[in-house]
């Protein structure tokens, strides 16, 4: 069991033209805070939203100072916003640092688990593809693609991890500490392939909580084909870059024996 980290958990949420879902995520995250009792800060990390989701995001922040908006002036992608968002928070003494979607597909009451199983990791996953995870409101075609892209970027790298390309991540500090931020270049969802390798490299212990990943409701999605492209293309680079191989090994998931959170969603 690791000791319990100095400092309050962050949440970095990146946004871009997500006025309809900034203020209830916002709203639902220091929900969930106070319902646990957790010290927790939540940043939101705007690249320039023309739909005013940082304005929105401030009204919030100026009533609960628990909540900071740093404003980015361009739509760089989520790499380059994370970064940012990971800097700011380390430089505010963050124990822990959460990485979350702000359309809820990510579901803000799993981040007591995320945070609970960092006492036996450095770094959490949450994951689709372990037993009791899942998806729902996704079509075959999206099934096959992010599931495909998951198991090309295991096979390449070879490392046990089976959600590789999940936004839902909870590091301990020591692990963004470690992992130099400038070198890593990936600007869509390769970033996620990318620090979680890095990490596997480094020697730091993943494990992987099962989670249910729900598709949008609210607002347009940003993922397109140049974000799939860039992350397979992105894979063999790391392997000829880091090479292939986990110094330590990744467990497949935390507190095996508890009961499923999502399982029927695969269907």
């Amino acid at each position: 069991m690791r000791p319990d980290p100095v400092g309050p958990a962050w949440v970095v949420l990146p946004t871009y033209d997500e006025r309809e879902n900034v203020v209830p995520m916002l709203r639902a995250i220091l929900a969930t805070a106070d319902d646990a009792g957790l010290d927790l800060r939540v940043l939101v990390v705007d690249d320039g939203s023309p739909d005013g989701t940082a304005d929105l995001a401030e009204g919030v922040a100026a009533g609960d100072d628990r909540v900071s908006v740093l404003r980015r002036t361009a739509k760089e992608g989520i790499g380059p916003a994370y970064r940012a968002g990971f800097r700011t928070a380390l430089d505010a003494g963050a124990g822990l640092v959460l990485e979350m979607d702000c359309d809820f597909s990510h579901d803000p009451a799993r981040l007591p688990d995320l945070i609970a199983a960092t006492r036996d990791a450095d770094l959490v996953l949450g994951s689709r593809y372990v037993p009791g995870g899942g998806v729902a409101r996704w079509g075959p075609l999206r099934r096959a693609v992010s599931r495909g892209g998951c198991l090309y970027a295991q096979a390449v790298l070879g490392v046990p991890v089976r959600d590789l390309t999940g936004g839902f991540k909870c590091f301990r500090r020591e692990v963004l500490e470690a992992v130099p931020l400038d070198e890593v270049t990936a600007a869509g969802y390769g970033f996620q392939i990318e620090m979680t390798y890095r990490a596997i490299r480094l020697g730091f212990t993943v494990v992987e909580v099962p989670i249910t990943f729900t598709e949008r409701e609210r607002g347009d999605s940003k993922m397109s084909r140049s974000i799939v492209w860039e992350a397979a293309a992105l894979v063999p680079r790391l392997r000829r870059r880091l090479g292939r191989t986990p110094p330590a090994p990744a467990r497949p998931a935390v507190a095996p024996d508890a009961e499923p959170e999502g399982a029927a969603a695969e269907g």
